[in-house]
């Protein structure tokens, strides 16, 4: 079974093509600077006919028809409250996801663009909706309610959602494969330009950084993370800040860039070894944000089996899992310096022996958890 797989972003398209069960994508591709000037690529309807063509024509051909497209799974960043799982698409479908644009005004705008334009440009396959909150569904009211009265949850929604749960949800079931233990309490830990972790008892999520928006918890590429909300309110009262300027100071001046210059953890890294001491700082506050989270975490399960790395800076810079992992002793969370050099793009265990607490790297895979989800519902 043919399964396309799009993740679309405000001004990128990533796909990949699987011939499930099969793991490895039969292509793969990405479209950058959609809408940008001289791209070429004005729109997400240009790049999915880029798509279709290196699909389709030339030497790498792995389609003959648009036909050989049994179902089209789109990542949807924001499904609120009413989705736990992946849907088949439909009118109804479409209307929620074009409901919560507000929650999500940079991602679901251009997951519904490209829906609409993939039932178009696949007119035979089952498009599929594959919800990033749909995994946190199962945090309970003491977790995912705000400590503000309940009309504002009741009539605008506002709770914790929790993002990158498509992630989460592959890397832990992924631990609890290797760990023989489906019953595993887990902290998976997904650091990239956007960072959450994410509490595990058995398969299930009960807690997570992210909350209403994907701003929250940990500090980000660009995003600041937890901030005490007075210091929105003294910069609008004593700097004159507006709704934009605050909303770009939090979400694009902020975290690794606003600290250390760089939004980048490898030009963070270049500026300490030149000497930055701001650089340095953007180390130190980074990983302190996540061992308080872990601290968090390890109460909040009563226990815990596994600690789980992923994502670009979380499965590629060893460094920061030193420093994550340094003086987490009374936890038994003891890592094996030379185990976390060895990291290969495969589950990797990189904890001493006496560490009752696994620690594990663990390369994500959400585009092909998307179609495997997405196979799992075709198959009923």
């Amino acid at each position: 079974m043919n399964i396309l797989v799009i993740n679309s972003g405000s001004s990128s398209l990533k796909y990949q093509l699987f011939k499930m069960p099969s793991k490895t994508p039969v292509s793969s591709g990405l479209v950058e600077r959609i809408g940008e000037k001289g791209s070429g690529v004005p729109d997400h309807r240009i790049a999915l006919q880029r798509v279709l063509s290196e699909l389709s024509q030339g030497e790498n051909a792995v389609i003959k028809s648009i036909s050989d497209i049994a179902a089209v799974g789109h990542r949807v960043v924001h499904g609120g409250e009413l989705f736990s799982s992946a849907v088949v698409i439909d009118g109804g479908v479409k209307r929620q996801i074009k409901k919560l644009f507000s929650l999500a005004p940079l991602h679901n705008p251009a997951n519904y663009t490209c829906i609409e334009v993939a039932e178009q440009t696949f007119p035979d396959a089952i498009q599929i909706a594959v919800f990033d909150t749909a995994f946190h569904q199962t945090i309970g009211e003491n977790a995912y309610r705000y400590a503000i009265p309940e009309s504002y949850y009741k009539e605008h929604g506002i709770r914790v959602y929790g993002f990158h749960g498509t992630s989460h949800k592959y890397v832990s079931e992924q631990a609890m494969l290797w760990l023989e233990k489906p019953e595993a309490k887990l902290i998976t830990i997904h650091l990239g330009n956007g960072c959450s972790m994410t509490a595990i008892n058995a398969g299930k999520s009960v807690d997570t950084s992210m909350g209403f928006g994907p701003l929250s918890g940990l500090m980000m590429g660009t995003r600041s993370g937890d901030i005490d909300p007075s210091v929105v309110f003294h910069l609008m009262e004593h700097s004159g800040y507006t709704l934009d300027q605050l909303s770009n100071l939090l979400n694009k001046q902020s975290g690794l860039l606003g600290v250390g210059g760089s939004g980048d953890m490898r030009d963070i890294r270049k500026r300490v070894e030149q000497g930055d001491e701001n650089a340095r700082l953007a180390l130190e506050l980074y990983a302190y944000r996540i061992k308080k989270f872990i601290g968090a975490y390890a109460a909040v399960l009563n226990g815990l089996d596994a600690i789980v790395f992923t994502a670009g800076v979380g499965e590629n810079d060893p460094g920061m899992r030193s420093m994550i992992c340094r003086n987490l002793d009374y936890l038994n969370i003891l890592l094996d310096e030379e185990k976390n050099l060895q990291y290969k793009k495969q589950i990797t265990e990189i904890n001493k022996e006496q560490s009752n607490v696994k620690i594990l790297v663990i390369p994500t895979n959400e585009e092909y958890e998307i179609a495997h989800q997405c196979y799992q519902l075709l198959r009923g």
